[in-house]
């Protein structure tokens, strides 16, 4: 009943005003909508109700395990979700002295970020350095040099160390960022192998005297397998591939379970320098393990390999009618520029992007406001008629629920209810 005596009051102006002002805020929005999409080429609406709403109706991040008592499967999920999101080493890292300090001074630009130099501290403090280094003068001397930050202070510290012993470890850092050429690198690198090999075969002997024993043999062990693998990469950068090949092969034969190193991605690029695809495949099969995360030289070695498939099978054709095209005469060409117009084929509209389902929408109710409000300017009290008549059917469930409610309630109940 108070909804019918409310809808009587209502004028057409006042459903002149509600529809006008209901295609001018759709407008807006259309409007905002089509600006935001030819910027940055998505819709506004769409990106808030992804970004903010989903999490709010329900949707639960991945990385956070929503209560402090998830099973294990849920536990597992979740690092699984992590690891894939990972920062993946890069494997083809250049020489920071010899490549590196030689792209700044040609550009004047840092090619390397505080988070490489944390990462790549973080595994050389990881590879290099043992509870046991104090044990060593020039070790204790190696361990403050990997965590210090200024580059001079660790090569000083390198050349003291170097001047109480021949430790690996120095002439491994003396290698990476003072050597200003590959193969001064190779020949600190070199010289960095015969102090290592010579603390391995010692440690080797030693490892099962103890934890502490323990320690210096895997350090040791890392530190000859790096150089090892640096090695190799110098003679791959310096033109010797083949050699760079069987270095890898050997070090991955010598020791199969250090796939920290990822020097499997050395290897694919140096087969593939050499364009020996079916080694390539061979390694990738053994290697691009589905537990495994994925590095970037993986996914773009496998696509590599599929794109040559396809283009196999798909290049004899063309090859074979190759005679039949003849090369673009210089007359005709001329010609055929003064008749074309030069509009052709200026701006490639392909793939053209779809518009979102919101501009759609808004475009829509736009649309539809704008002609309700021009219909009940033009006739107002036949569109009046049809809006309490719309309205009251949509308010008729509701009046048929209220109304039972006050035939269910006591009338007692429902006179203090109203009062509240």
């Amino acid at each position: 009943m108070e909804v019918s005596m409310f809808l009587n009051t209502l004028t057409p102006k006042f459903y002149v005003a509600l529809t006008g002002t209901s295609s001018l805020i759709s407008g807006l929005i259309l409007i905002f909508e089509w600006w935001y999409f030819r910027k940055y080429g998505t819709s506004f609406i769409e990106q808030v109700s992804v970004s903010h709403l989903r999490p709010l109706l329900g949707g639960v991040d991945s990385s956070t395990p929503s209560n402090s008592n998830t099973s294990n499967g849920e536990a597992d999920s979740n690092r699984q979700s992590v690891s894939e999101c990972k920062v993946w080493r890069n494997p083809l890292n250049l020489f920071r002295g010899a490549e590196y300090n030689r792209y700044t001074w040609v550009t004047g630009r840092e090619p390397l970020t505080y988070y490489d130099m944390n990462l790549s501290a973080q595994d050389h403090q990881t590879f290099f350095t043992c509870d046991s280094d104090h044990l060593r003068p020039a070790d204790a001397i190696m361990q403050k040099a990997w965590r210090e930050r200024n580059p001079q202070a660790r090569i000083s510290a390198a050349h003291e160390a170097l001047e109480l012993e021949d430790c690996a470890t120095a002439y491994i850092l003396l290698a990476e960022e003072e050597a200003t050429t590959i193969m001064e690198a190779e020949r600190l690198f070199k010289q960095a192998l015969k102090a290592g090999d010579g603390c391995y075969r010692r440690s080797q002997q030693l490892q099962h005297h103890g934890t502490q024993y323990e320690a210096q043999h895997r350090r040791d062990t890392n530190v000859l397998v790096y150089i090892k693998r640096r090695l190799a990469m110098c003679s791959r950068k310096l033109g010797r591939t083949r050699e760079a090949v069987k270095m890898m092969r050997d070090l991955m034969k010598e020791f199969p379970l250090l796939s920290m190193f990822n020097i499997h991605e050395n290897l694919l690029e140096s087969l593939l320098e050499l364009q020996n695809y079916a080694d390539v495949q061979a390694v990738l099969a053994k290697y691009d393990d589905i537990s495994l995360p994925k590095s970037a030289t993986i996914c773009y070695t496998a696509a590599l390999l599929k794109a040559r498939a396809v283009s196999d099978k798909m290049i004899p054709y063309p090859l074979e009618k190759g005679h039949l095209f003849y090369p673009y005469p210089i007359c005709t060409e001329t010609a055929d520029r003064e008749l074309l117009p030069t509009v052709f084929h200026e701006v490639s509209v392909y793939p053209k992007k779809e518009l979102p389902f919101f501009i759609l929408f808004t475009a829509g109710l736009c649309s539809f406001t704008a002609m309700l409000a021009l219909l009940t300017h033009q006739f107002p009290e036949l569109m009046g008629v049809f809006a309490k008549a719309f309205l009251s059917t949509l308010f008729a469930p509701l009046n048929f629920i209220m109304e039972k409610v006050e035939s269910i309630l006591p009338s007692s109940l429902w006179h203090q209810l109203t009062r509240i």
